[in-house]
């Protein structure tokens, strides 16, 4: 890895089958340790049941509110400023139940690359 600036830009942001919009922030293969995107999710939007082989998933909540759902666990509210720690190979999805778009970084480790996304719909 060397030292540098990864610049992002909006037009960059695509929209996923998993009913989300993402922004790539950082994820090459010169830094294979992590990858950092923006996930956007609309009012109303619950993303698609999923999960990440050999990959554990941090999200960083920036605006909005929604609720989480990890594996079995109960659902669980989040809003800015919380972070929620998604353990490799765990089944995951997240409501927007705000007004206003649901924004969060989707921190991953190793980084994420598109095989290790396994549809659970």
């Amino acid at each position: 890895m060397r030292a540098e600036v990864k610049y992002c830009r909006e037009a960059d942001e695509y929209v996923t089958e998993e009913r989300c919009a993402i922004l790539e922030v950082a994820n090459d293969a010169a830094d294979p340790a992590l990858s950092i995107a923006r996930a956007r999710v609309e009012p109303g939007v619950t993303t698609a049941w999923h999960k990440l082989s050999g990959v554990t998933e941090r999200y960083l909540i920036v605006s909005g509110c929604g609720e989480v759902e990890l594996g079995a666990a109960a659902p669980a509210a989040v809003g800015p400023g919380d972070v929620v720690r998604i353990p490799a190979d765990t089944a995951q999805r997240i409501t927007n139940t705000g007004a206003v778009d649901l924004v969060f970084y989707a921190i991953c480790s190793p980084r994420f690359e598109q095989q290790c996304y396994i549809a659970l719909e």
